[in-house]
């Protein structure tokens, strides 16, 4: 048996609202191991987002050239933006010994899953509909009056939440702390596998030899 590890890639996906950005966020904060990917968009940046800690925002132009260059290990069109997320930085991460915290829609879950050896998926939900909707009606930068948007952001939803099934992992975001901490639970479980603790385990075994 090889003692080498591959670390797991964690995948979070969630309908726009479900608040999956601030619970990842929050989750890192716990888990110094985990750092999450840095995704690239040509959406314009909300208020409060930075540049290249958020998502590093582009143009349509220089996002098209790097994906035409092979540089995303996956990329979606999400609500007629692009998304996606580079290879570079999976790679980055792998290399400082901490495990990937991709915070992707489902489409781009789907690429990553067919691509990755041992990605680890997790879906957050919100508690209900109404909530969904209150949620994205007081997000900072959303268009109150813009019932068109507000219709077309849950029709999305229903599709996307309906995906839920084949994640490995559901968290459901009623209770943020609860919420939170079932995200870490995770993290440290599936950190906590056999395969992952092989090289460690086999060192203590060599010295009662």
């Amino acid at each position: 048996m090889s003692d080498e590890v591959s670390l797991p890639c964690f995948v979070l996906s969630a309908p726009s609202g479900a608040g999956k950005t601030t619970l990842a966020h929050a989750v890192q904060q716990r888990i110094g191991s985990l750092s999450q990917t840095v995704s690239w968009t040509t959406r314009p940046p909300r208020p409060g987002e930075v540049d290249g800690v958020d998502y590093t925002f582009v143009s349509r132009e220089a996002f098209e050239a790097h994906k035409d260059a092979g540089g995303f290990l996956e990329s979606a069109v999400v609500h007629g933006f692009l998304y996606g997320t580079p290879t570079s930085e999976v790679e980055r991460i792998l290399a400082t010994g901490s495990a990937p915290l991709m915070v992707i829609d489902v489409q781009g879950a789907a690429a990553v899953c067919a691509r990755l050896e041992y990605p680890v998926t997790i879906f957050v939900l919100p508690p209900s509909r109404q909530v969904l909707e209150q949620r994205l009606c007081g997000r900072e930068g959303a268009d109150p009056a813009s019932d068109e948007t507000l219709r077309r952001r849950l029709s999305v939803a229903v599709e996307e939440i309906a995906q839920f099934v084949l994640y490995d992992y559901v968290v459901i975001n009623d209770d943020f702390d609860q919420a939170v901490r079932e995200l870490e639970a995770i993290f440290i479980a599936e950190t906590c596998k056999q395969p992952q603790r092989r090289p460690f385990a086999n060192e203590i075994l060599d010295s009662f030899r």
